[in-house]
């Protein structure tokens, strides 16, 4: 009987034990859950000429948040991203920061897409001393040398000619070489930098420049531009656009059936997937800039884990199925503001800024590190041709025999056609 009663005793101890464990394991637990999020704040194109690219990047940047808090999030906190949409519209995006940090009282923020949107953020970043760390700006930092700035774009200490250096690379080298250049450019921020740059390569290049002007961001018929240039009768075409006017110009260049010997340069909009689909075969002998593309030579260390990730929720998410633009780019501007945080167990705007200034992060894109100015220290921005394509399928594209890295050398997946009438 005492034996029944003691093991009946010893039962209840340990019961009531796992209990307390539990419960104290539960309060723990629960602290830990209501422990008050880091709040990352942004804006993202989510619609507008813009928003193909700011969608994208916003599901890239929604798994780095799934895989820091996955991980118990940074300095023993959740984090929380908050953003909204700014239309593509540059005129929206200074309200929208001063929200931000005055209603929403976020702890951080960091850019959106696109250089019009980050010029517009930049007074309020600065005038509030906040870091700010920028997803694929040219040169913005050339007018505010803002020393809390990073760019997370491979362009490099000289960001302006970076975007087309390697078409001009490649250019100067053909046999004959080309003699006669140019130039048509986004009356815009993105255009006004990459076609200043432009102009920078065509000297060093020694390219006699026959035809330069820009255009209003409004414009929807290229054809009387094609023309204009056609009659020039350049050499070689150095386009530098945003994504909409880069379709147009593409397909204005087939209607008019102008083939200079080479042309594209700094054309954005080739490189997301759904403007690659409607243009399909027109793209064949393009040169365009690049900066990241699934190939042996850029498999960085998480580069093709998180694509997998990308590319699963991209269906649902109604984005890019591919993924190959700006879903590495989008986790590793976070990525790197995350090592930061965690390396300096601190949110303090001056102390997050010196540490980016004197580290080597390693990220999906590779090694990552900043100048003074806040710019890549070394230029790795691609020059690639479209090549083989012969229809409109994702299929087409998928596979990278179409989408061919001609420079630099140690990057590179196969040789340019020239002249392009022979890519067509």
């Amino acid at each position: 009987m005492m034996q029944h009663i003691k093991s009946q005793t010893f039962a209840w101890i340990a019961g009531t034990a796992a209990v307390l464990v539990t419960c104290a394991m539960f309060v723990v637990t629960g602290h830990a859950q209501t422990k008050e999020p880091i709040k990352i704040g942004f804006v993202m194109s989510q619609t507008g000429p813009l928003a193909a690219n700011g969608k994208s990047s916003l599901l890239s940047m929604k798994i780095w948040e799934d895989d820091v808090n996955a991980k118990g999030g940074l300095l023993g906190r959740p984090v929380k991203l908050i953003y909204y949409d700014d239309q593509s519209s540059p005129a929206q995006v200074p309200s929208i920061y001063a929200k931000l940090l005055d209603i929403d009282k976020v702890d951080l923020i960091v850019s959106g897409y696109a250089s019009t949107q980050i010029a517009a953020a930049m007074p309020t970043a600065i005038g509030r001393k906040k870091l700010f760390v920028s997803l694929f700006g040219t040169g913005v930092n050339e007018t505010f040398n803002y020393q809390r700035y990073f760019s997370m774009i491979p362009n490099g200490p000289t960001p302006k000619p970076a975007f087309t250096r390697g078409f001009f690379k490649v250019a100067e080298v053909q046999k004959p070489k080309p003699q006669t250049i140019a130039l048509a450019s986004a009356d815009a921020e993105f255009g006004h930098n990459a076609c200043e740059g432009a102009r920078e390569n065509a000297k060093a290049s020694g390219f006699k420049v026959v035809y330069d002007k820009s255009y209003p961001p409004t414009t929807v018929d290229f054809t009387s531009i094609v023309r204009a240039i056609q009659s020039t009768n350049p050499d070689l075409l150095v386009v530098c656009s945003y994504p909409l006017d880069t379709v147009g110009m593409v397909k204005a260049m087939h209607e008019v059936g102008f083939k200079p010997k080479m042309w594209g340069g700094a054309m954005v909009g080739l490189q997301a997937t759904v403007f690659k689909l409607q243009l399909g075969p027109m793209l064949n002998g393009v040169v365009n800039f690049e900066t990241w593309l699934p190939v042996k030579s850029m498999e960085f260390p998480g580069a093709l884990e998180l694509l997998k990730k990308y590319q699963d929720r991209a269906k649902a998410e109604g984005v890019d199925p591919l993924g190959y633009y700006m879903p590495v780019w989008a986790y590793a501007y976070l990525q790197v503001l995350g090592d930061t945080i965690a390396a300096t167990k601190s949110l303090n705007d001056d102390v997050l800024a010196d540490y980016l200034h004197k580290t080597t992060f390693k990220t999906v894109v590779g090694d990552v590190k900043f100048n003074a100015q806040g710019e890549w220290a070394e230029e790795r921005t691609l020059a690639a041709q479209f090549q083989n394509i012969k229809g409109n399928t994702i299929d087409d594209f998928r596979d990278l025999k179409t989408e061919v890295i001609v420079y630099p050398p140690q990057y590179k997946t196969g040789e340019v056609i020239y002249p392009y009438e022979k890519a067509k």
